[in-house]
């Protein structure tokens, strides 16, 4: 036993097929018993589950790249009476103890009608077809966005939905990267304490994106991790925060402090979330990060080189939290206000519209505290607060609030596209608004 232990080490356990009975045995073996030098190899396999169940000691515990016990054993749910359990026999009889950290176990890949997949059937489909036409990262998003724990499916409408899904992702850093081609990290930043209250809004929900996907990864819910980063894309950045924040960007004037400190917040979102979706879409946060500036001290070459995203220092407690999950709220009355005056043909575009909202009590105290924000918000041109309730629409979001949309007064800027009363009385650029020529004037 000990020569043919010597002969694996050096050449493999092939060898046992490889050489002869007499080029294994040391020279002059005989059968204590019988006396007979001749020997005939086994060629059965002792037992499947105890070779499997030993790799951790022949694989984890030999190899100087690796370590015991391991991490992780991975493998679908029917090896629990399988190689887990052969693996932790082995291990406790050897060493004490279990030969792995954690055990992750996975469903099986089935269609969309939740049939096995089968060459009968005709309803596999085989991972290079999916890399062919949707690409490696759409297959890898596949296999993080699904909660694995049960059977998993797959399908040509699933991936056509991932599809979709990947592109709200990719477009939303393609926004940002374009507002930030004349952004230096390591001279435009601006301070946290000079931002404006809905970049700080945005790196606030931006912190509670990192606690979310760090916690779907430490607990092998990737799915949960994907979910947040797309909702995150979606809802709080397409939907709400980029779309306010075009005014800023394309109006005012490149390296004005308002639009670096909205650069700022992109910056640090982008930077953040490339770091955070790169385990699950591995090729596009390359694309992505390679085509950003970088601080210094930052690898550029790839962001799974760099650690992942800690929370930001940003001023926003519970009370800033709440007030603009009011100021939401009001917005999403609004908008079914503008809507509805919208199919009514009394305004084209948002900005074509003046807001007045009406409301009472704390209710009427608390918009009017924000209202000098709210046109940017809302994306008009003017808002008006009410202290009544007489209002065309009635509010379903925010219960107290009623809301009125009439056409904007005043003319319509060139530039910026909003109504106001100051256009044309700057002589040297007629045709746009105050502010405008303000801007025009200090040079863009």
């Amino acid at each position: 036993m000990a020569a043919v232990s010597r002969l694996f080490a050096a050449e493999g356990s092939d060898a046992w097929y490889e050489k002869t009975a007499a080029e294994i045995l040391p020279a002059g073996t005989k059968c204590p018993k019988c006396g007979c030098g001749e020997f005939t190899k086994e060629r059965d396999i002792m037992d499947v589950w105890f070779d499997s169940g030993c790799s951790h000691a022949a694989v984890a515990d030999q190899r100087p790249e690796l370590h015991w016990p391991a991490d992780m054993y991975l493998e679908g749910a029917d090896q629990y009476r399988g190689w887990f359990q052969s693996s932790l026999l082995t291990a406790v009889a050897w060493r004490g103890k279990a030969p792995y950290r954690t055990v992750v176990t996975h469903g099986w890949v089935v269609d969309g009608k939740g049939r096995k997949m089968s060459k009968s059937l005709g309803n596999g489909i085989a991972p290079s077809e999916i890399v062919e036409k949707y690409g490696a990262d759409i297959l890898r998003l596949w296999a993080a966005s699904a909660d694995y724990h049960a059977d998993i499916h797959i399908s040509p409408k699933i991936l056509k939905q991932l599809s979709d899904a990947y592109r709200k992702i990719r477009n939303t850093a393609r926004f940002m990267l374009g507002n930030l081609s004349d952004f230096d990290p390591d001279s435009d930043m601006v301070p946290a304490e000079k931002l404006e209250p809905i970049d700080r809004w945005a790196l606030h929900r931006f912190n509670r994106l990192i606690a979310e996907a760090k916690e779907g990864y430490g607990t092998y819910e990737f799915h949960e991790a994907y979910h947040a980063i797309h909702n995150f894309c979606v809802v709080d950045l397409s939907n709400f925060y980029l779309d306010v924040l075009k005014d800023r960007l394309y109006v005012e004037r490149a390296d004005s402090a308002t639009r670096r400190a909205a650069q700022t917040a992109m910056y640090l979102i982008l930077d953040g979330m490339t770091r955070l979706v790169s385990p699950i879409l591995a090729f596009t946060s390359d694309e992505i990060w390679r085509s950003m500036r970088h601080r210094s001290g930052e690898n550029a070459a790839r962001a799974v080189y760099n650690d992942m995203p800690e929370p930001l220092d940003v001023d926003a407690d519970d009370a800033f939290a709440a007030r603009w999950d009011r100021i939401h709220l009001l917005r999403d009355d609004t908008k079914k206000a503008l809507e509805s005056a919208r199919a009514e043909k009394v305004i084209g575009s948002s900005l074509d519209a003046k807001v007045e909202l009406h409301c009472t009590g704390e209710l009427y105290e608390f918009v009017k505290s924000a209202e000098s924000g709210l046109p940017a918000v809302l994306i008009v041109s003017q808002v008006a607060v009410r202290n009544d309730e007489d209002g065309a629409y009635r509010g379903e979001a925010l219960p107290g609030l009623s809301v009125t949309v009439s056409h904007a007064e005043g003319e319509k800027c060139a530039r910026c596209w909003t109504y106001s009363d100051t256009v044309g009385k700057d002589p040297k650029h007629p045709d746009v608004c105050e502010r405008c020529a303000r801007v025009l004037k200090q040079g863009l």
